[in-house]
Order: C-alpha cells, then structure tokens, then sequence
C-alpha cells in the first residue's frame, strides 16, 4: 500500500512548489502544451493581493452608477462568472436590497421574461460577465436586455451595462461598439471558476454595496496559511481529504453548511466537480441534499466522504459530526461565518488545485463542457425541428428515450437530476422530496442541476469522471418563444439545443441517461418531475 495522500503531499513540498510556479508538481499533466496552459492559469494565487490596485476603479464606477439612480442590478453571466455574484447576493447584499438583484444565469424562456417583468427598463444595471467574451447563453442575454433597455425609451443603452472580461476579447470591443458605461478588463491568467476574488467577483459586490476590500481582507490570513508546508496549512489539508477520500471510493464529497453559508455550496460545487471530474475519476460535491432523519446516518454509502463547516460554538454541528463518525464515515470540520467568505473562496480554490494534483488531473481545463457545447452549436445549425436521436417515444404519459451502454450496472453510486423544464421557484420543495426519496430506496447520493447552469460545473464530473450515475434529464414545451435579437432561434430552442446536445455528450461518454420530454405547455411541471423520478426508479 502506497504513502497516504497527506504525507505523499508534504514530502512533495507540493504547496511551497504551487506558489513557485513549480509545473513539475502537477505530475503526468505537465506535457508541454499542457504546462503552457496551467502556468496561464494560476493568477488566482496572487489575485487576492493583486486586485487591491483595481478597488479605487470599481468603487469609482459604482459610485457613479449610484448618483445615475441606477437602482437595480442584473449580473448576465454562467459559470464562474456568475456563480460568485448569486453567493455574495444572498449571503452578504443588504437584506433590504436583495429584492433589486438578479443573477441570470439561464436560458430558460419563464426565467428571462420574469426578470424582464420585475426589472424597471430605466434604472437597472446590467453587468455582462464573461471570461472568453463569447459565451453564448451571455452573448444571448446581452442582446435581449438591450434591446430591451432601448425599448423602453433609452436611446443610448450602452449607459446601462458594465462588461467584466479578459483582455481582447470580442466582449471588450462590442462594449466599446456599443458605448458601455465601463470595461472591467480582468487578468487573463484567472481561469472562471477560480475568479472569486477577481473583478468578477468584487465588481458585483461593489455594485451590491458590499465593501469588495472587506473580501480581500477575509482572505489574507488564509492565503497566508496557505503558503505552509503542513498540515496547519488550511487549504492543503482539505485539499488532501478530498483526495485522499476519493482514492479511497468515497469520491461523493458531501457538504454540510450552516445556513447562513448555504449559497456557498453551489459554488463550491462548480469549482470542485469541474475541476476535478476528468479521466474517470474526481470528487463529486453533494450539495443542498436534505438532512437525514435521526438515527437516518446509515442511509449515506461506503461512497461518502463529509466536509462540514460550522459555527463557533455550535453544539448541533458537534452532534453531527458525532453521529457520521459513529457511523464509520470520514469527517473534515471547519469553522467559518459568512464575514470569512473571502478566506472560504480561497481555501476552497486551494484546496481545490491540490486534490487535482493529487488525484494527477489538470484542474484547471474542462475538456467535456466544450464537447456539450459544440454539440449545441451544431443542433442550432440545424434548420426546421430539432433532430432527436435516438426518437422520443411515448412513456409513462410523456415523451422518452434513454440509452444504457452494456456493461453498465443498475445500481448506481448517484442519481444526477438535469432539469430543463420551465423554472418554477416551487419546484425546490419537490426537489427535497425526490432527493430524500432517493437516498432511501436506493442509498445512492443524488444531485440536482437546473440546466442550462449545471453544464458549467457539474456537467464537466458528468462526462469526465467515474461512470457510475444514473442521468435523469428533463426537458418541456415552452408557452413562449421569445427571439434572441440577431439570432435565427428563440430562447426557448437554445435551452432545448443544450439539453439536447448535453444528452448526446452523455451518451458518446458511456453513460445511462433518461430523457423525459413533457410536450404540454400548460403542464405543471413541478408535479410531472415527481411522477416521472418516482416511476424511473421503479423501472430500475
């Protein structure tokens, strides 16, 4: 048997040689092409000391967007680059302004309408997030709000919207085209998930009205701490436990938060599935899965591996951590508030890039989220209907098809719930109760994705990491179809290309997908998901 994961780290020296640029530390992933694109990609070390020199320019723009009465903000992004934003959104926005803030990040005709319909056309801000300049569900949305914001009376738009990008990107010269109010041009060396304590984070918090400084302050201490080659060493050590964990076939990182930190789950998911979930393996981060009952600990696997973050002085956590380690399943606990989000944003990407180099993957590509993406811009090609093959055919009321690759075993390690149907704020209920229903008739870790959103983080896990998940993916009939300006399609048939295209991703990479398609507009979609999981995992 091999040395453990932790000490196999510190005799490597592997945070010293992180922090030096040392390429040799990330294994069999430092061909030459592949040391070219990790060395651009390792900004995000220095970014928290780096980005201070940018405040005085973002407290600028924001003080001017408030003496305009620009009221309200929409944050346009996918990904990193918005996922940041919703987490500062809820945790620490003012309470009374939270209302006035909305991070679109989908493509889903009801979600954008919504927005359109809550949004005053004369008083929001839009911000446009993207690292490539061309990511097409913000290029879309850039180009409905727009038109948008010109329609209802604004004869110069470009006064409404704010870009944060990388240098020389197409996004940098249609702001300049189309006279944005300013370009946040961020270092191009931050990859989007690691992006947190760059502009594309601290431009929304300013513009939030949350001080950014107070971020970069929380995470000084920790990136400090992070230089240590030790276990002391805060992201070193997790970074080591999830590693060391997945190696061991507990690769469903399960993670408890308190709830005044729980928007930092989705965050934490992106970051650690897509980086991690390539060349069959990773850690597969388990988030917002409902709580077991008393005495509900053996319902989590031989798979489980828990991170739980607490409170000072909180007895519950203690209670917790308690039962899961009576229950023979490993623990790492934290302590942290939400006045620590800079230095979790940190510890999380350091950690992150350590069980990467440890489980001898490049944690900073993604190569299957642009094999799902090529196969949507090749349907959107596509004149007339759709096509759909293999053919939807009548099943349990709806429209299915599905595809299990020989070899491939019914019982499953997780149960991954892809969602494309209309968004409805009421579906999370439901969503709690399917997840609770899952883990007790089959023990397996389940989680949930609102497509198109999950196609940037766990989407990577999904076709790169360990086969071993049930694929259940739904898609409905849209009520509207509402143009993309400058586009021959709708927003409704870009969603529908995605989850299309994600189900063709799937299944060219081995995996046992479900498609359920609901055909009536006028459905209640919330109760069809219900049905259709529960008579799924009957059919297995």
């Amino acid at each position: 048997m091999g040395m453990p994961v932790h000490e196999t780290l510190l005799e490597r020296r592997t945070a010293s040689r992180l922090w030096s640029r040392d390429l040799s530390v990330f294994g069999r992933a430092t061909t030459p092409d592949v040391s070219d694109a990790i060395r651009n990609r390792l900004g995000w070390l220095d970014a928290p000391t780096r980005m201070r020199d940018r405040l005085a320019d973002v407290a600028a723009v924001a003080r001017e967007v408030r003496s305009d009465n620009l009221t309200h903000l929409c944050v346009l992004g996918m990904g990193g680059s918005s996922l940041c934003a919703e987490v500062l959104r809820q945790t620490l926005a003012p309470p009374d302004t939270r209302d006035q803030i909305v991070v679109l990040d989908t493509t889903d005709e009801r979600a954008v309408r919504d927005a359109a319909s809550i949004l005053p056309s004369h008083s929001t801000l839009f911000v446009v997030a993207s690292k490539s300049g061309t990511t097409v569900e913000v290029t879309a949305l850039e180009s409905f709000f727009r038109a948008w914001v010109h329609a209802g009376g604004n004869t110069a738009p470009g006064r409404q919207f704010v870009a944060i990008t990388d240098p020389d990107t197409a996004l940098v010269r249609h702001a300049a085209a189309h006279q944005y109010r300013h370009t946040f041009v961020n270092p191009a060396d931050i990859g989007g998930r690691f992006s947190a304590l760059s502009l594309f984070g601290l431009v929304p918090a300013a513009l939030m009205g949350i001080a950014p400084e107070s971020l970069l302050d929380a995470a000084a201490p920790m990136v400090e701490a992070c230089h240590q080659d030790d276990l002391d060493n805060p992201g070193l050590a997790l970074g080591a436990f999830m590693a060391e964990q997945a190696l061991l076939g507990r690769d469903k990182l399960t993670i408890l938060l308190p709830e005044s930190l729980t928007p930092l789950g989705l965050w934490i998911e992106q970051l650690v599935a897509e980086s991690t979930g390539k060349h069959d393996r990773g850690v597969l981060p388990i988030v917002d899965e409902p709580a077991p009952g008393p005495g509900g600990m053996d319902g989590y696997g031989p798979d489980r591996a828990f991170v739980l973050t607490s409170l000072p002085l909180d007895d519950e956590a203690v209670a917790h951590e308690r039962a899961l380690v009576a229950s023979h399943h490993p623990v790492f606990h934290m302590h942290s508030t939400t006045r620590d989000l800079g230095a979790e944003f940190f510890r999380w990407e350091f950690a992150t890039a350590v069980a990467g180099i440890a489980l001898d993957v490049n944690p900073f590509d993604e190569p299957n989220v642009r094999d799902a993406k090529s196969r949507t811009t090749a349907l959107l090609a596509s004149d007339g209907a759709l096509p759909v093959e293999p053919p939807l055919t009548a099943r349990h009321g709806v429209l299915g098809r599905s595809h299990r690759p020989e070899g491939v075993d019914a019982a499953h390690g997780f149960v991954a719930l892809l969602d494309y149907l209309p968004q409805d704020a009421a579906r999370a209920e439901v969503v709690t109760r399917l997840r609770t229903m899952i883990r007790t008739r089959t023990n397996a870790a389940t989680t949930y994705g609102m497509g198109p959103r999950y196609l940037h983080s766990t989407g990577q896990f999904h076709k790169g990491g360990t086969n071993a998940g049930l694929f259940l993916l739904f898609t409905g009939a849209d009520a509207t179809d509402t143009p993309v300006p400058g586009e021959s399609y709708s927003f409704s048939r870009l969603k529908h290309a995605q989850a299309l295209g994600d189900f063709a991703a799937l299944v060219a990479n081995g995996r046992h997908v479900v498609h359920f398609h609901v055909d009536d507009p006028t459905a209640d979609f919330s109760a069809e998901l219900e049905r259709l999981v529960t008579e799924a995992l009957l059919a297995q």
